[in-house]
């Protein structure tokens, strides 16, 4: 399967991260957490999840095919 992750990342330290297999924003920081718990309420959760679809799924197929095309 394909696994979309999208770090958000502060002063070198990541904050926050949406994770496709978790489904849902997870904070790893004080700030982090806050904003998870307010995203995963708002419009960016579907945002992110929209992008596996729209993005990963999408070109998943085209760089297999161009990895396999170099070995």
């Amino acid at each position: 399967g394909i696994e979309f992750i999208d770090s958000y990342v502060f002063n070198k330290a990541e904050y926050i991260r949406f994770n496709s297999t978790v489904g849902r924003y997870v904070g790893y920081t004080e700030l982090g957490l806050k904003n998870a718990e307010a995203w995963n309420k708002g419009p960016q959760l579907g945002q992110e999840q929209g992008e596996l679809e729209r993005f990963c799924k999408r070109n998943a197929e085209i760089y297999y095919r161009a990895i396999l095309d170099k070995t």
